[in-house]
Order: C-alpha cells, then sequence, then structure tokens
C-alpha cells in the first residue's frame, strides 16, 4: 500500500461549536516563583520570564452547553499500510485518531463525544487525541479554532498535511507539516515556529497527548527524577517512579490529580510511552529540541472520575503523555528575533517484553527505549526532519483558518510566503483595513475584535477621537503593558461616550473592589442582556461583598439568564452570604449544572460543604482534584 491523503467526515455525537465572545481578556497568568526544591537556576529564570499580564487579543470562547446531538466534522485523513492518522483542522488541527491498522488498534485517546469545557485560556477546550498547543502555559488560544490546511507533496510523491496558523498573543507564526511514508511504522509531524518579530518573544510549546488509561498501564521515559506539581505545594524534584512511597508510572493507581515533568538527562534522546499489560501503547519521540516530557493523571478519587466523565462520558478514562520546548509547562523560553525553531516528532505503537515492561524501572525504560531504537533509529528521525524540507508551496487547499494572518500581511507586519498562502482578510478584520486604508477606524457596536502589534498602536495614536477608537487604543496600551495610559484611553473613551466596554475595562484596572463592582454594575445597565458581562458583574459583587446586589440584579434578569448554570451558581453563592441557606440548598436539589466548571474550580463543592457539613459532596458537584 502507498501513502496516501484524503478528505472525509467524522461523524460524532457532540455539541455545537464555541463561539467567541465580545469581551476581551485583560488578565494574565499567575507568576511562578520557583521556591520549591530542587528548582535550578535555569528554570528558576524561564519560571519568572515571560509571563504575560493579558491574553490579548483574545476574547472568551463559551457559548456551550452541554446538549449533544449527532454532528458531521471535516477531517484529513492519512494513511500507510502500517497507520491510519485522523486530523481535524478546524478543531485547532488536532490528531483525533492514530489506528494501527494490522490490529485495528486506536493508540490515542479517541473521545466518544465532542464536549467543550473550561479548561483552555479562552474556556472552550476539548479532550482526546494530540493536542498542539503554542504561546503561553496553558491550551492554547487555537484549540478550538480553525487551521489554515492545505495538501503538500514531496518530489518523491509522499503526500503530506500542512496546518498553519498565525497565533497572535505572541505573534508567531506555526507551521506543521504531517506525513505518513509507505511502509513507516511511525506517523511524523514536523513543527516550525518562526518569530517574524524584530524583538526576542518569550515562546512555549507543548504537545498534548491523551492516551487510554487503565490500572496497568505504564508511562516511561529516560529519567530518574521529575519536577512534580500536585495543585497543592510548590513545584519540586523528586525521585520518579517512586514518590511517597508509591510507583507514580501507574497513573491508573495514583487516588489526585498530579503532573509529573520528567527531568531528561541532557543529551539522552527524549521519548515518553504508555504501555499497557501487554507491553504495547503508544510511543512518542523527537529530535532534541523538543526537550521536555510530562505525565498527566486526574486521580481515581471522586473529583478526578467525575473529571473524566465531564470530559468524556462514562467509562472513558484517559490519561495524558506530553512533550515539550521546556522541561515544565511552566516555563517559557526566549525566543530571538526573527528566528525560527523546528523539530520532528514521531508517533507509532511500541511492542516491548511485557515482564521487562512492569518489572524494575531501570529495566522497563532501557527496554522500551531499545524497542524505540528499533521501531524508529535516531538517524532515521534525524532523516524525516530533514526530508520535512522537501514539501514545497501547498497544491490544494483543505480547509480555510481565519483572516488575521492575511491582515498583518497588508498591513506590513508579516511577510507572504507562497509556503503558507494566508488567502484574504474575512468579515472580522474589515474595520482594522479601513483603518489601513483611510486613517480612521469605523465606530462599531459591539466592538471590532481588537488586535495587537505596535503598527495598529501608531495609527490610533494619531487618529482616536471616538469611544471605539479610543477603547481599541487603550487595549493596545494594555497589551504593551503600560495600564495608566491604558486607563487614560479607557477614561477618554467613557468621557467621548459611555460604553460597557471602557466601562469594564477600567473596573479591571482599578484594585478597589468596591469601585471595580460599581463600574461593572454601570456597564452591565448598558448591556444586561450580554451574558458574559453579567456573570463578570456579579463575580465583582462577590468579590466586593455585595450578595444584596448581586441578587437584586439576578431577579431583574430573564428567566433565561437566570436558568444559566453560572448565574444559579452566582445567586446559591449571594444566598449563602446573606444567610438564606435554605434557598441554597432548594438551588442545589434542584440542580445546578455549570457548564464552565473551570479545572480546579471549588465552588459547587465549597458551597454544598457550607449548606450540609459533615455530608459527602454528591459525585455531580464534586470537581476536587486534590482530595475527591
Amino acid at each position: 500500500m502507498t501513502s496516501t491523503l484524503r478528505t472525509d467526515l467524522l461523524r460524532i455525537v457532540g455539541t455545537p461549536d464555541p463561539v467567541g465572545g465580545t469581551l476581551p481578556i485583560l488578565h494574565g497568568l499567575p507568576r511562578q516563583t520557583g521556591a520549591g526544591a530542587g528548582v535550578d537556576d535555569e528554570m528558576r529564570r524561564n519560571l519568572a520570564y515571560g509571563v504575560p499580564d493579558t491574553l490579548l487579543p483574545y476574547t472568551r470562547q463559551g457559548g456551550y452547553d452541554r446538549v449533544r446531538a449527532e454532528r458531521e466534522l471535516p477531517c484529513v485523513v492519512l494513511e500507510n499500510e502500517h497507520l491510519t492518522a485522523t486530523f481535524l483542522p478546524s478543531l485547532g488541527g488536532r490528531l483525533w485518531s492514530l489506528v494501527h491498522r494490522p490490529g485495528g488498534r486506536e493508540l490515542l485517546h479517541r473521545n466518544p463525544i465532542l464536549q467543550p469545557a473550561n479548561l483552555a485560556l479562552r474556556d472552550a477546550w476539548l479532550a482526546g487525541g494530540v493536542e498542539w498547543n503554542l504561546g503561553t502555559t496553558g491550551h492554547w488560544p487555537l484549540t478550538c479554532e480553525p487551521l489554515h490546511a492545505a495538501r503538500v507533496t514531496a518530489p518523491d510523491g509522499t503526500p503530506g498535511l500542512r496546518m498553519y496558523a498565525f497565533e497572535r498573543l505572541r505573534r508567531l507564526v506555526l507551521r506543521m507539516d504531517a506525513w505518513l511514508p509507505a511502509g513507516s511504522p511511525v506517523l511524523y509531524v514536523r513543527i516550525a515556529v518562526h518569530n517574524p518579530s524584530p524583538a526576542e518573544t518569550p515562546v512555549y510549546w507543548w504537545s498534548n497527548i491523551a492516551v487510554p488509561e487503565d490500572r496497568d498501564v505504564r508511562v516511561l521515559g529516560p529519567a530518574d527524577h521529575a519536577f512534580h506539581c500536585d495543585y497543592v505545594s510548590d513545584l519540586r524534584r523528586v525521585p520518579f517512579p517512586q514518590v511517597d512511597g508509591a510507583d507514580r508510572s501507574y497513573p491508573g493507581r495514583a487516588l489526585r490529580a498530579a503532573d509529573y515533568f520528567l527531568d531528561l538527562p541532557a543529551g539522552r534522546r527524549p521519548w515518553i510511552a504508555a504501555l499497557d499489560r501487554a507491553g504495547t501503547g503508544l510511543v512518542q519521540t523527537s529530535t532534541a529540541r523538543l526537550r521536555g516530557r510530562k505525565l498527566f493523571c486526574w486521580g481515581t478519587g471522586t473529583g478526578g472520575r467525575h473529571w473524566q466523565e465531564w470530559l468524556s462520558g462514562p467509562g472513558t478514562g484517559y490519561l495524558e503523555i506530553q512533550a515539550g520546548l521546556a522541561r515544565t509547562q511552566l516555563e517559557h523560553l526566549p525566543m530571538p528575533a526573527g528566528a525560527t525553531w523546528s523539530w520532528t516528532e514521531a508517533y507509532g505503537l511500541l511492542q516491548v517484553d511485557p515482564v521487562a515492561v512492569h518489572g524494575s524501572w531501570e529495566g522497563a525504560r532501557q527496554a522500551a527505549g531499545e524497542a524505540l531504537d528499533r521501531l524508529v533509529p535516531p538517524l532515521e528521525l534525524e532523516r524525516a526532519d530533514a526530508f520535512a524540507e522537501r514539501f514545497g508551496e501547498p497544491e490544494e487547499v483543505l480547509s480555510p483558518g481565519d483572516g488575521w494572518a492575511a491582515l498583518e500581511i497588508e498591513a506590513g507586519a508579516l511577510p507572504a510566503s507562497p509556503l503558507l498562502p494566508f488567502g484574504e482578510p474575512t468579515a472580522a478584520q474589515e474595520p482594522w483595513r479601513r483603518l489601513l486604508g483611510t486613517g480612521t477606524l469605523p465606530v462599531c457596536d459591539p466592538p471590532a475584535e481588537p488586535v495587537t502589534g505596535a503598527q495598529w498602536r501608531l495609527l490610533l495614536e494619531d487618529s482616536a477621537t471616538d469611544w471605539h477608537a479610543l477603547y481599541q487604543l487603550g487595549l493596545l496600551r494594555l497589551a504593551a503593558g503600560e495600564r495608566e495610559s491604558a486607563r487614560d484611553a479607557f477614561e477618554r473613551s467613557v468621557a467621548a461616550q459611555a460604553s460597557p466596554w471602557a466601562l469594564r475595562s477600567l473596573a479591571l484596572l482599578t484594585p478597589d473592589p468596591q469601585e471595580a463592582a460599581d463600574l461593572l454594575h454601570s456597564a452591565h445597565r448598558l448591556r444586561p442582556e450580554l451574558r458574559e458581562l453579567t456573570i463578570e458583574t456579579l463575580e465583582s459583587l462577590r468579590r466586593a461583598g455585595r450578595p444584596a446586589d448581586a441578587l437584586a440584579l439576578i431577579a431583574d434578569l430573564s428567566p433565561a439568564d437566570r436558568a444559566h448554570g453560572r448565574i444559579r451558581l452566582a445567586e446559591a453563592e449571594a444566598a449563602h452570604a446573606s444567610g438564606d441557606d435554605d434557598l441554597v440548598r432548594r438551588l442545589l436539589a434542584e440542580g445546578i449544572r455549570v457548564d464552565t466548571m473551570r479545572e480546579g474550580e471549588l465552588s459547587l463543592d465549597s458551597l454544598w460543604l457550607a449548606v450540609h457539613p459533615g455530608t459527602p459532596v454528591p459525585p455531580q458537584y464534586d470537581f476536587r482534584m486534590a482530595d475527591g
């Protein structure tokens, strides 16, 4: 059989696609101290470096629920005699399935449902397959967005899938080429990240690989130490796999959720595998630049099992093995101006003597490493990395992405390349094209989607006079880390014409919780029908200790808004703060389902225990990762 590429439709039960909101994400990520035991100077510098103050220009991506129906999704399939690989360009380019054809075995956790949940930087995220993450710590902003996808062909006729995008937070260009050569037992994916900026840029990359979980699945890698994070204590370096008296290389036996970043010795071939009782399973390896490897598990406690079912349905446990540029996911690396970093990853079925796999750690990793060298020798992987350069210009567009790169090319901030045909701007970019063409940004309500970049700021610094242009100027200043000048632009915007957008931005810039609540309350009055603004306003009233105001606001909402899970939770919290625990118990008994429950959020567990002390938290309310 030769290597083939085809388009197809994935039929699956799922919710409608999440949608982007109108409120940009003005908060950043928490700073890391690097105070844990065993953290060296290099890691400490990387932990402190590059943490973004905001997630501009992105808006939240929600609007989903848990009502599922039959769906069809476009996909691209690569296939040879050994493997069938299915990619979803419309969902961040995710590798959704990798089947070993001789036995029909699925090597990944192929989620039976398509169910977003609030785990990504912008909210919506999907479990399953291989997710590619570029930008900053967390599931990347394009995880539920379309990438550009095209067919490419090597001179020897091997077909390849090229997916590419412009990541706007870090302003980096991503190119991924995937191919399955005839006769190859592994899928190759070559990733190239380009920094077109004239300045150094923090960079982050992790390939997150979901695989089936079972008590007897063992995760192996070439390390005897790991950096451990359990969501309670600081990151610390520990011996691996024996941690606190238990073998943590069997994640299906762990009670609590945990991260283990394997500390691979310098110069050692990087790889990670998850092998079952019979000694078989997925292995991932790469060229040297992709240095880090990680094991993540949800744990077998009530909270961990609930998260698994929340994301994938009953009886579908999974764990993740991951690979990244740095040693941990809490670090960013400095990428020089104009630089391109690239590496090649390989994915395939590894078969190892099960006695060795489930014996001593040293024997297991040595046997797996030797089996990997037979499956894909290091020299073969280097040849594959060089082979990827032979893929030329795309021959056929398979799936369109967004229009932001095309806009940046028009603005002169990105060079055009026939290797990455980004197409034309779309309606979302039209206000900014008007600014380029006329020198004036048109007034839009709701506002135009934000942008970042020095060229846009220069244009607005010279022309902003109306509320909308001043609001956008404030966002550009805020993205550059200039909070006081951003505040000035937002105040001028409100003076020109009060808008919920600028009032909200001022609220998020003030350290006074009472002032922030007042500003958000004023913003809400201007757009009471905007649910995401309602939710933010209720949260600000909670932080300000004003439950009576929150209950009054909720009483004036539409029935549909009052029934929304996040707003019902806010009502229950305000009722508890007001001393009306009978109302809290009634709401809990009726049911509060928060479709956007966040990873690590304890609001429902805490609320239950507050009004039912000493009573076990029901499974539907238990999202605890540390104690459940």
